[in-house]
């Protein structure tokens, strides 16, 4: 696969002429809705075998062939050239594929009320790309029952596409997590005992593999309490031949407060959990001031410190699917608008604006004014800001990545899964 950035004047069939692919094929992958207006600054994946790398000032065969993991020798016989003359400033060389490392993927879905026909199409399109599906939620009751969420055909297309199904565990009421609920859970055997039974029978019945607890809010006096818990649930899904996973807030340290972060002791969740969700995102959130949804800085921050806590090979890296659109300037209590990349690229397209490259947090945005003439900022993702990210996964040995949430559409972002990975199919 190849990542190409659009260039003032350039139309996709010159585009796909350089790459020796063509504008349908291009246009096909990347579900772009005109071919004919592309968007100065859109990142296109191109979808060919290998890519292209074009030579900067102070590059050598040997130091290109260190950043793909190719020899300089092999570098040199793929390109037809001698691997002991110098290279010329803006030669291309052509990378042949490299072998692909296997990675677990999981995708979180949240139907509301019922699975939406745009919902369900994206959890189609996504599956063949997923180790988990991840329906969100079955919520905790105080009676230690479960409120279930709809499922509809999510059974079949898992089936279909050899996704484990993961039974999601919440405590949340309303649309907040509750701490009082978690209390209640975590300090109270009976209701305990009984939530469980319910987990395990809801599980059986449904054919779900994992049982996945993302408890947020909880007290710090319960952490210790939500260890227990979650040896007590480990032993159960495993005498019942399921894995069991916790998804974690992103944290830098052991010591950090906070009601989202006190209660997740990373060392002892990783001695138990199967896999653990880091959730590296909302950095950029909506009520907050315009930046990345998921800056490479802090996320590599919190990788850095999850490794010293628990096994790399544990460790699925939180990514987002979404990006934000900021009314400037920002004003505290205002909200800003989730869209998906792909939408994102056709407001920049409908406003006629570049599309902005912040290499420092690896994350497009770009600015616009709509038709009340106010200033807005747009943070999203796209093609660039996915490898980067992928990059890290590799270098870090993680286990993989898991994506909140399915229904906004991103055709590069499975694309390039299937350009970086071999996608593990556990069911």
């Amino acid at each position: 696969m190849q990542i190409h950035v659009v260039e003032t004047g350039q139309t996709l069939s010159g585009i796909a002429e350089t790459y020796h692919t063509t504008a349908a094929e291009i246009a096909t992958a990347n579900e772009l809705p005109d071919p004919a207006n592309l968007v100065i600054g859109q990142a296109l994946v191109i979808p060919i075998e290998g890519s292209y790398y074009t030579v900067k000032q102070g590059d050598t065969l040997y130091t290109i062939g260190q950043r793909y993991h190719i020899s300089a020798a092999e570098l040199a016989r793929a390109n037809g050239i001698s691997q002991y003359r110098p290279l010329q400033v803006g030669q291309r060389l052509y990378i042949p594929p490299r072998p692909r490392r296997a990675a677990d993927f999981n995708a979180y879905a949240e139907p509301r009320r019922r699975v939406s026909e745009a919902l369900e199409t994206d959890v189609r399109k996504a599956a063949p790309h997923l180790t988990y599906l991840a329906p969100f939620s079955f919520r905790i009751k105080r009676d230690g029952t479960l409120a279930r969420p709809p499922l509809d055909h999510f059974h079949q297309i898992t089936r279909d596409n050899h996704v484990v199904m993961m039974l999601v565990v919440t405590n949340l009421e309303g649309s907040q997590f509750s701490s009082e609920l978690g209390g209640l859970v975590l300090n109270d055997n009976d209701l305990q005992s009984k939530l469980l039974d319910n987990i395990i029978a809801t599980a059986q019945e449904l054919g779900m593999g994992d049982i996945h607890f993302d408890m947020e809010a909880l007290p710090a006096t319960d952490r210790e309490a939500y260890v227990r818990f979650l040896h007590r649930a480990k032993a159960r899904a495993r005498a019942a031949g399921m894995m069991m996973s916790v998804a974690v807030a992103p944290k830098t340290s052991a010591q950090q407060q906070g009601k989202w972060y006190a209660a997740h002791d990373y060392r002892a969740i990783g001695e138990i959990a199967d896999f653990v969700v880091i959730m590296t995102y909302e950095w950029g959130y909506s009520g907050g001031p315009p930046m990345a949804v998921s800056p490479i800085g802090p996320v590599r921050r919190v990788l850095n410190y999850a490794v010293t806590e628990m096994p790399p090979e544990k460790i699925m890296m939180g990514q987002n699917l979404y990006g934000y659109d900021w009314t400037l300037p920002y004003q505290r209590g205002t909200t800003a608008r989730a869209l998906s990349p792909q939408a994102a690229i056709a407001l920049a397209a409908e406003h006629n604006v570049r599309i902005q490259y912040d290499y420092r947090a690896q994350a497009p945005f770009f600015e616009y004014t709509d038709d009340q003439d106010r200033k807005h900022q747009v943070w999203f993702e796209d093609a660039r800001s996915i490898q980067a990210k992928f990059d890290l996964v590799k270098q870090m040995g993680l286990r993989g990545v898991s994506y909140w949430k399915l229904g906004l559409p991103f055709p590069q972002n499975w694309l390039l899964i299937e350009g970086n990975f071999r996608v593990r199919k556990r069911a």
